[in-house]
């Protein structure tokens, strides 16, 4: 693996302040958030895909969705588990791969089988309602896997941040610009994960970049401790990473 299975890490964190402006939807049956930018700043024909962590939609991740949006993207934000994320800072023994196999009821799995098709038909939705002609995705945790295995449906441009359960022949299989923002301490995208996932991208012969953060640990660039000050530059910094590869890559 180019990076670990999710773990208790994956929903521990901090729930942020603000008003979230975007919309409540469905694609199709699966619940979703679309934050547009104002006519003004918008690219014409862009939109970044928001593949998110365990939690899902939920404050932090509509705020970040509206933070692309004040930086001209429409980006929408699809549910992967269909109604069953994980709970912020829930119990410390919860069981990851059983909710994978299983989901929290015993039959609503969120293996690849499963979230592959949400991630399809948010990509066509995206194309087919809302016009648009270049896709970038930005992939937290969980959600970066299913932005290097979409590269075939139309993603031109990728960031993840602190990735989890990436197989390297889905790294391997991304054939387009990809930056990672990784965290100094992290179980999941280990120092040795970090290094296997850089030789891959020296190999594809694309763009690629990967920045490590320092005071931080698995989760920063959306549940960080914004109180703190480390936490806080690494996750500002993390999202300007993000928006700098856009505005070079996919406009």
């Amino acid at each position: 693996m180019a990076s670990n299975p999710p773990g208790p890490c994956c929903a521990q964190g901090f729930k942020h302040d603000g008003e979230p402006t975007g919309v409540s939807l469905k694609v199709g049956e699966h619940e979703a958030y679309l934050a547009t930018p104002d006519p003004s700043i918008a690219h014409k024909d862009v939109a970044i895909l928001y593949v998110p962590d365990v939690i899902s939609i939920w404050q932090n991740s509509k705020l970040l969705a509206d933070q692309y949006a004040a930086n001209g993207y429409l980006t929408l934000i699809i549910d992967l588990f269909r109604g069953d994320p994980v709970k912020l800072n829930g119990p410390p023994n919860f069981d990851f791969a059983s909710w994978i196999a299983k989901g929290s009821t015993g039959d609503n799995p969120h293996t690849k089988e499963y979230v592959d098709p949400i991630v399809e038909e948010a990509i066509k939705y995206l194309k087919e309602e809302k016009g648009v002609k270049k896709l970038g995705a930005v992939g937290y945790c969980f959600g970066a896997k299913y932005v290097v295995r979409h590269f075939k449906d139309g993603i031109q441009v990728g960031f993840v941040a602190h990735p989890s359960f990436v197989e390297e022949d889905e790294l391997e299989g991304f054939k387009a610009p990809l930056s990672i923002a990784a965290a100094q301490t992290d179980s999941i995208f280990t120092t040795e994960k970090r290094h296997r996932s850089e030789a891959i991208l020296a190999k594809s012969g694309k763009p690629w970049q990967i920045n490590l953060h320092s005071d931080v640990v698995h989760g920063f660039a959306v549940r960080c401790n914004i109180q703190d000050p480390s936490q806080k530059f690494a996750k500002e910094q993390a999202f300007h990473q993000a928006i700098t590869w856009f505005n070079t890559w996919l406009l």
